[in-house]
């Protein structure tokens, strides 16, 4: 991590009102640490339900600080704009990952990491470790 900054989290949803609501979720649970820089890329430019690769770019700029950006995504198509968004090798901020996660459980895990001052490494692996957690 670089000069204390924060590692950004981006929530990749199909929805824009799922991706808002779960960034609202993660945000309220990471208690009283650092302020996560935290953006989402919900739907598409127009509204509907879809992936942008625009929006995705953009927010992935937004929360960019120097530390890596973790971006976590719902499903099918916003994983492959995710993948084909880091192959490009251009469009999303150096040290760019996407982390395969469960997508509530892993933003929460990532952001109250991303909160104590974790670098990526730590940040991503919480996420994933959230495919882990036992409900009954």
């Amino acid at each position: 991590m670089s000069d204390g900054a924060l590692v950004g989290v981006v929530l990749v949803s199909h929805s824009a009102e799922v991706a808002a609501s779960v960034a609202e979720l993660a945000r309220g649970l990471s208690g009283s640490g650092a302020v996560v820089p935290l953006a989402v890329a919900g739907g598409t430019e127009g509204g509907g339900l879809g992936t942008s690769s625009e929006l995705v770019a953009a927010a992935a700029a937004s929360v960019d600080r120097g530390a890596g950006v973790a971006v976590l995504a719902d499903l099918g198509s916003a994983v492959l704009t995710v993948k084909a968004l880091l192959a490009e090798g251009d469009e999303l901020p150096e040290g760019t990952r996407l982390v395969d996660a469960p997508f509530v459980e892993g933003a929460v895990a990532a952001v109250v990491t991303a909160a104590t001052g974790a670098d990526l490494d730590a940040v991503a692996a919480a996420a994933s470790d959230a495919y882990t957690y036992r409900k009954v």
